[in-house]
């Protein structure tokens, strides 16, 4: 996946599920649901995080990655603020600067790294 500005979650569940040639009877029992509410899930441009977050642990692909990406690539810069008093948990923005993630996406669109393979040499990048 190169365009991590419109992600439609749906579809690139469905990719995954057609690379790993999952059967439909396993996501269905996995699931708990028929595999009509299965192809709706398809369609859906997004998910809830509960579902996605199932999807994730069926197909061992963090989906959640691709959001995390599209932050680092079009959210509008970091601002300074000297006190934080939130109970949210804290990340670093950049895990990977832009310039090391164009290399990668490069070293994919012209073949020279596949897809997979990449994915296991790099844990905290997710593309499809």
């Amino acid at each position: 996946m190169r365009n991590f500005k419109d992600i439609h979650i749906g579809k690139l569940i469905y990719l995954a599920v057609k690379e790993g040639d999952i059967e439909k009877t396993r996501i269905v029992n996995f699931f708990k649901c028929t595999e009509k509410e299965i192809e709706e899930m398809y369609l859906k441009k997004s998910l809830d995080t509960e579902l996605l977050l199932k999807w994730s642990k069926l197909l061992k692909y963090d989906f959640f990655r691709l959001y995390s990406q599209h932050l680092l690539l079009y959210s509008p810069p970091e601002q300074k603020i000297i006190t934080n008093n939130s109970q949210l948990p804290n990340f670093r923005k950049n895990l990977y600067t832009k310039e090391i993630i164009d290399y990668i996406l490069e070293k994919i669109d012209t073949g020279n790294l596949v897809i997979f393979p990449l994915l296991g040499t790099f844990k905290s990048i997710v593309f499809i």
